[in-house]
Parts: structure tokens; sequence; C-alpha cells
């Protein structure tokens, strides 16, 4: 396994200078400030990573403000006193990506959301209180109880609002294989535990968050983009 040093250092020469590498870094939310985020916004932003997967993001983000009146700004309480035969209509609304299997996800995200609540206060706070160096086991807890929440659909949405985790993009994985860290399917255990061993070790060689890393970790392969992108 490589050392931090070696694979910031290459980082930092990829993209010119140590000062534009920091640039393009990213720190996720505190905890404090996670635990302000609503029910309302995980709900929301799990819709989004769900239609965006397959779809151009261009086409989601376009259609969003139709997504939010047509499902009342992703309101858990709300919706989850909708009766089903109103899913279904708002499923054939104009104003949406008309994919009724991936708007019945709206309600059972819902529902996963509201159950955790129940019993950990708010959803944010359970989310805020996982702690990175496990953050697969987030990651599969939201593949297991939510709905289209897997692969890096899951991942994706933590990501989005402030959750500390690193993401398994192409430049990752292709970091990953070529130093022999994982081989084999990119989800199994097998590979996810092997990933957050080598993310947990960089994180006590250099104190930075999982995202910082797993940016620094992209910056340092692949092609030489400018800019911060989710994919990192």
């Amino acid at each position: 396994m490589e050392k931090f040093s070696d694979i910031y250092k290459r980082a930092v020469e990829r993209k010119g200078s140590e000062k534009m590498l920091k640039l393009l870094l990213a720190k996720p939310l505190s905890t404090k400030q996670l635990v302000t985020l609503s029910d309302d916004d995980w709900l929301e932003e799990f819709t989004r990573k769900v239609f965006q997967s397959g779809f151009y993001w261009s086409v989601i983000n376009s259609k969003w403000a139709g997504f939010r009146e047509v499902f009342w700004d992703f309101s858990v309480e709300k919706l989850l006193m909708m009766p089903p035969d109103m899913l279904e209509q708002k499923a054939s609304d104009e104003r949406i990506v008309r994919n009724y299997k991936k708007v019945k996800t709206i309600t059972d995200n819902a529902y996963m959301i509201h159950e955790v609540a129940e019993q950990h206060g708010s959803f944010s706070q359970f989310i805020a209180n996982w702690p990175s160096e496990d953050i697969i086991g987030l990651w599969a807890y939201l593949k297991k109880h939510g709905a289209r929440l897997g692969g890096n659909t899951g991942p994706y949405a933590l990501r989005a609002l402030g959750k500390d985790t690193f993401l398994l993009s192409r430049d990752v994985e292709s970091y990953l294989r070529a130093h022999r860290i994982i081989d084999g399917g990119l989800q199994t255990k097998k590979s996810l535990s092997a990933a957050q061993a080598f993310f947990n070790e960089l994180q006590q060689q250099s104190g930075l968050s999982m995202q910082e890393l797993s940016l620094i970790v992209a910056y340092g392969v692949g092609d030489n983009r400018v800019g911060i992108s989710q994919k990192q």
C-alpha cells in the first residue's frame, strides 16, 4: 500500500500546486451541522439520486422544480398519509420523469426515514452518529432498509448532503484495482471491507476526512480534470 504522502504528492503534481489541490478539496459537514438537516431533506436527496441513476443528470435537474411541486417538497409526513392510488396518479404527472418503479421508492424511503427517526430522534441524528470508519456499514443499511439505495446511489446521496464518506468512483476504483487493494466485484463484502480498511489507514496517516481522501486519490489518477465532481 502506498503511503498517504506519496498519493498526496502525485495529486499535487497533477493539479499544478498544493494550493490548487486544496482549492479543489471539499470538507464534509460537522456532526452539529448534519443534525440540522430535516427528514424531508434526506428524502429529497435519496429521490434525486435514485432518479439520476440511469438518466442524464441534467434531465432530472431540469425537472426538479416539478418533482418538488408534485411531491409536496418531499414532506415525509404528507407522503406517508398519501393513499396508494394517489401515488399512481402522481407517477404519471408530466412535471416529473414518469417511472412508476422509481416513484414508488419515494414512499418506501419515506417509511424508512420515519422508522429510523422514531428510534433515533431524527434521521439526521442517526446519520450523524454513524462512524465514518465503518461507512460501508451505513451503505449496507441503506441498501437493506431503503429502496434502490444500493451501489453508489446511497453513498452519493450521503456525500451530497455532507456526511463524511469516500466514494467508489471510476477513478477511485481504478486506483484500488491497480494497487491490488481490491479484486473481483466492486460491491462484494470483501472489496468493500478492503476499501474501507484502505481509507481508514490513510485517515490515520493524514488526519483528513474520508471525503478529502477520496478526492485526493481520484485527483492523482485518471483524466486530469479541473474542478470538483460528485463522482470523486
